[in-house]
């Protein structure tokens, strides 16, 4: 590591220049996966420049995001914050132990910052803590219905569920409520969300708003190239989009603006990029740090192309002032599975509508190639508009 950012692999025909291959080098997602876990003490080491943040890290299984939170630890170690990396999904036990351990921290504590109010993990902490201050941190869109469920008094629930999962949900809901009830401000709490989506503060709660100026100042400016690159969403793994429709377009949208390079989304599944890349002659990039990180860093395309998602409204910021293009393309309702909330055709598209400083892709028709090899071929649809 030098000043906290991980060298990116040299791009190779299986992978691109900034994301390294699909199937992983050294500290790859392979790797990852047969490697026993580092332990970040925030005792250890400590740093001279110690700010006196400790981040905790409850680790995911997904391999990707491991991969992306260790590169991002390693960053903020080298900035001065003291690290703990928790396995609390690392069996039957772990997540008591996590929670044993995390007890005492989290009463002392003055300020709290979670990352995912929607994490079950986060929800069994925060009851823990006597902070005076608490603040939400998160550029994802989930931070947009977060607010509203908030606002509206709701139990806390992802966009993309559709209704409830039986008795699991039934047990935890008294847990959901006591979060709920924590992140709601009184005489005795503040509530800060600090974010750069577009979101109406509940009455008590302050905005604070991301505008990347750190990610700007620490970054970049990019080196362009003259191509376009098109960034991938999970909507499939959700549940929310169908992959026949979803493939189609990818194709689509390549065929038509010209995008050669694919940017993965963390928890898209190794089955589905090899078909865009294989399939449809994408190049395939597994990014190993956030995507506004990689994109400030570049080389990265005069136009990004990207369904609905974070990146709508994180990338215009990321890269403001370096002639960068970010166009959106709308997700028909169409595309949308059976099995698909009944939120999430109003969700996505609010997520476009409230984007700023993006390009609405004009409609265009859309059939599946037969480069996709999938063996079904969805009736005529418009992809963006």
């Amino acid at each position: 590591m030098r000043d906290g950012v991980p060298r990116q692999p040299d791009g190779g025909p299986d992978g691109g220049p900034d994301g390294g291959p699909i199937g992983g080098q050294d500290g790859g997602p392979e790797a990852e996966q047969g490697r026993e876990p580092t332990t970040l003490d925030p005792l250890d080491s400590l740093d001279p420049r110690d700010t006196g943040l400790v981040i905790v890290v409850l680790a995911p299984h997904d391999p990707m995001t491991r991969g992306q939170l260790r590169r991002m630890a390693e960053l903020a170690r080298d900035h001065g914050h003291r690290l703990r990396w928790e396995e609390a999904r690392g069996g039957p036990g772990a997540p008591l132990r996590t929670v044993a351990g995390l007890a005492g921290p989290l009463r002392r504590a003055r300020r709290v910052v979670i990352g995912d109010p929607f994490s079950r993990y986060v929800q069994l902490l925060l009851p823990l803590t006597r902070a005076r201050e608490l603040v939400v941190v998160d550029d994802g869109t989930a931070t947009m219905e977060f607010v509203s469920q908030l606002a509206r008094g709701e139990r806390l629930v992802r966009w993309h569920r559709r209704g409830s999962r039986g008795a699991r949900d039934l047990a935890f809901a008294p847990v959901s409520a006591s979060t709920r009830r924590r992140l709601t401000p009184n005489t005795r709490r503040s509530v800060t969300v600090f974010t750069a989506m577009p979101v109406e503060a509940p009455p008590g709660v302050d905005v604070v708003r991301n505008d990347f100026a750190w990610t700007r100042a620490a970054f970049g400016p990019p080196r362009l190239t003259r191509g376009t690159d098109l960034v991938g969403t999970s909507l499939v793994e959700t549940g929310v989009v169908d992959p026949e429709r979803y493939l189609a377009a990818v194709a689509g949208l390549a065929r038509a603006y010209g995008a050669t390079r694919y940017f993965a989304h963390r928890r898209e599944s190794a089955e589905k990029l090899h078909r865009i890349g294989a399939g449809l002659g994408l190049e395939v990039v597994r990014p190993e740090l956030p995507l506004e990180l990689i994109a400030r860093r570049g080389p990265i395309g005069r136009t990004v192309l990207s369904f609905p998602s974070t990146v709508v409204h994180t990338l215009p910021l990321a890269l403001a002032g370096t002639g960068v293009t970010v166009a959106v393309c709308d997700i028909d309702p169409v595309w949308l599975t059976e099995r698909a909330s009944p939120r999430a055709e109003g969700f996505l598209s609010e997520v476009t509508d409230t984007a700023s400083d993006v390009r609405r892709l004009p409609a265009m028709p859309l059939s599946a190639p037969s480069a996709v090899n999938t063996g079904h071929t969805p009736r005529a649809t418009h992809p963006c508009g």
